[in-house]
């Protein structure tokens, strides 16, 4: 249901654009986000979406922005002003808005921030 794409390395102080192709998911009906997961940390929310409402980490705040594409189904994050500790694999997630158990997540892609 959901494919990244959009990772790769990055010196501090860049940018990255990443792309969620979420063909199959109705947007009105999910809560779709961005988290991400390294070796040595919980997966942790990074940002969501809904209905043009969106919530940012407080790591993220001011530097990332969250945002979709309803008919395209495509669900984006640009990340400005890289920092090494952004370094992680990054998801994309549905959530349906009501029923928890329909819940989807993308492969992954590997986003490194360094020099």
């Amino acid at each position: 249901h959901l494919v990244e794409s959009g990772g790769g390395l990055v010196q501090p102080g860049g940018s990255l654009r990443l792309s969620c192709d979420a063909s199959g998911v109705t947007f009105d009906n999910f809560v779709m986000a961005w988290y991400r997961q390294t070796p040595e940390t919980q997966r942790e929310l990074v940002a969501d979406f809904f209905t043009g409402t969106t919530n940012y980490a407080d790591s993220v705040k001011g530097r990332f922005t969250i945002s979709g594409d309803h008919a395209k189904k495509m669900l984006y994050l640009q990340m400005n002003n890289l920092k090494p500790e952004d370094t992680a694999v990054y998801f994309c997630n549905a959530r349906h808005r009501l029923l928890d158990q329909y819940t989807y997540w993308g492969q992954g892609t590997q986003v490194t921030v360094s020099s």
